[in-house]
């Protein structure tokens, strides 16, 4: 405080929890003692009174009277009396205030501080730091603050003075706390020392959260997974029923939701393993409208004719080889007849341009694969030209002439159309090249993500292999399957996308029992976290179990921090575990083997 230097008074500094949070009943002033003996003799509870007169004088200058006739200062130096008298504030009349001289010459007075913050809407911790103060001045007894001597330290406690801190809770209040099996408590607010039974009640979270829409979901999932006693086909009604519940079929994501969920059913029916043809079945049963593609005549420079030249050749102009007017509709008899006399002449070139003309591709693409290499790709270019740029066909063509398709890098635009009939050729027509096709896929998946498609996007990786990541490498294509790991990680860790990628753990375990995502066994313990707070402890050790079965196959100090949480929370659900009911009761202490094995890991990665 300014003006202030006395060496012998220093003050603690007021914190909120030290002072009054987490300080036993019984205020013992240890650092003062050695200013007691320097003060030689002086009464130890007079000091203290002064102290706690002065401390608060500090701090709320109006709250603290001195009684008529005393003066507290009259004994120590000038310093503290010019502190003391600074620490008193005048009114605007020039009148210090003292309510007890108010009292005794009989003249109103002024309201409490303690009411006015009341009637004012003072901060509640202005307020609560003023009934502090009042009720250490209501309960402060002069009586018991005599002199300290050593005959009264070995006094029993009911000679111990009141103490001068004031309580945090003036009154018993209800404590709540949760407890690690499911459980909340409630301490109920009654007085003990008065007689009163000290009740303690315990709740279970599933009972207080049965209607949530969390605990629904949790509820509904028949995880874990990796369980002897499940059967495939619970985890494939699961995923059937999300599919009719949780998926919009009517918009865009819905369908690609929809898509993943029915992936993760062929798979598990497959026991997971799968192939093209497979999958492009399962994408196109949901086309129930086929697009039409619409085809156009070939561009006239594709065929080596000018315009003036096309026209000359349509049908009702003299044909200057055969001499004869052609009718204005032909016949595709016609048409045959008219391709096979230009070939009687010699003429090839026209005869090429004719079938091209008149959509004989197949008399076209013949001819011309039987002269040089320049005519084929001429007359192909020709073909294609004819193809809408978004028809599958397309796609198909351009990966087989060794470049990655055009629909890999449009798809997912609302004018380009569906991107599952191109992704379905794709995977049913395997070209030789089968670097070329995996990035052909796996550049489909990029452009639907970035435009936002993430659950179209991770189909086409799975069906890439493309490997999961971490959710703090935005390098990494996906994290958990359905969701994008470049938002937040609220939105991004849902359990929905969660649940979904233990499914699809669960579908390679049926083909290879060993196989695990360690780059998910972080998620699968936020799982567990959320198990046990709405009230679900025993799922959540199992979880617990799986984690630590997964890491224990590989070396746990590659994740040290997942290892210990990992157990942190084991050790807080053990006794949760079902089988300690089927235990003799000696043996009920007993950890689980993988739970010990866990440990020691641990603490031989702290070692070293």
């Amino acid at each position: 405080r300014q003006g202030y230097e006395d060496p012998h008074w220093q003050y603690p500094a007021a914190s909120y929890g030290g002072d009054y949070a987490y300080q036993s009943h019984q205020w013992q002033p240890v650092a003062w003692q050695d200013d007691r003996d320097l003060r030689q003799g002086e009464p130890y509870g007079k000091s203290t009174n002064y102290r706690d007169q002065h401390y608060y004088r500090g701090y709320h200058p109006n709250l603290t009277t001195t009684p008529p006739g005393q003066d507290r200062t009259q004994t120590y130096d000038s310093s503290e009396e010019r502190y003391v008298s600074a620490a008193r504030p005048e009114w605007a009349g020039g009148e210090t205030l003292e309510s007890e001289s108010g009292e005794a010459s009989g003249q109103p007075r002024e309201p409490s501080l303690l009411l006015q913050y009341r009637e004012s809407g003072l901060s509640s911790s202005g307020y609560e730091l003023s009934q502090y103060i009042r009720d250490g001045a209501d309960h402060y007894d002069p009586i018991l603050s005599g002199t300290w001597n050593l005959a009264q330290a070995g006094e029993p406690l009911a000679s111990t003075p009141a103490p001068v801190v004031p309580l945090k809770f003036s009154l018993p209040h209800m404590a709540v706390c949760f407890g690690a099996g499911g459980q909340l408590v409630l301490v109920c607010p009654h007085r003990p020392a008065e007689g009163q039974l000290a009740n303690v009640e315990l709740h279970s979270l599933e009972v207080i959260l049965h209607d949530t829409k969390e605990l629904k979901e949790l509820q509904a999932f028949p995880g874990p997974l990796a369980r002897e006693d499940l059967h495939k086909v619970d985890v494939m009604t699961f995923c059937q029923q999300k599919i009719a519940t949780s998926c919009d079929l009517s918009t865009q994501r819905g369908r690609d939701s929809s898509l993943l969920w029915k992936l993760l059913v062929l798979l598990c029916r497959q026991n997971g393993s799968m192939v093209g043809s497979d999958t492009a079945e399962l994408l196109m049963q949901d086309c129930k409208r086929r697009e039409k593609y619409k085809r156009q005549n070939p561009a006239a420079n594709l065929i080596g004719l000018t315009d003036d030249e096309w026209m000359s050749r349509q049908p009702g102009t003299l044909d200057l080889i055969t001499g004869e007017v052609p009718p204005v509709v032909e016949t595709q008899a016609q048409i045959v007849e008219k391709f096979t006399k230009l070939l009687y002449y010699g003429r090839k070139k026209d005869a090429l341009v004719w079938a091209m003309r008149n959509q004989l591709w197949g008399h076209a693409l013949f001819l011309s694969s039987k002269m040089d290499p320049r005519t084929y790709s001429w007359v192909l270019t020709g073909f294609t030209s004819t193809l809408a740029t978004n028809d599958p066909l397309q796609t198909l063509f351009q990966l087989m002439s060794g470049r990655i398709p055009q629909a890999a890098l449009c798809c997912g635009d609302a004018t380009w159309g569906d991107w599952r009939p191109h992704l379905a050729v794709l995977l049913s027509n395997k070209v030789g090249d089968t670097e070329l096709n995996h990035r052909a896929i796996v550049t489909m998946g990029d452009t639907l993500a970035g435009r936002g498609a993430v659950e179209a996007a991770h189909f086409c990786y799975l069906m890439a292999d493309i490997p999961f990541g971490y959710f703090g490498v935005k390098a990494d294509r996906m994290a958990l399957l359905g969701s994008s790991h470049r938002q937040a990680f609220t939105p991004f860790a849902r359990t929905e996308v969660i649940q979904r990628t233990e499914i699809f753990e669960y579908c390679q375990q049926l083909r290879q029992p060993k196989f695990f995502l360690l780059p998910f066994q972080v998620y699968k313990l936020l799982y567990a976290s959320r198990l046990a707070d709405y009230g679900l402890p025993a799922q959540a050790l199992q979880y617990c179990e799986q984690i630590a079965t997964a890491l224990l196959a590989q070396d746990p100090a590659s994740h040290p921090v997942l290892a210990q949480q990992v157990m942190k929370l084991a050790e807080r659900l053990k006794l949760s575990d079902p089988l300690l009911l089927e235990m003799p009761e000696q043996d009920q202490t007993l950890e689980p083997d993988w739970l010990v094995q866990l440990r020691a890991c641990c603490q031989e990665w702290e070692v070293r």
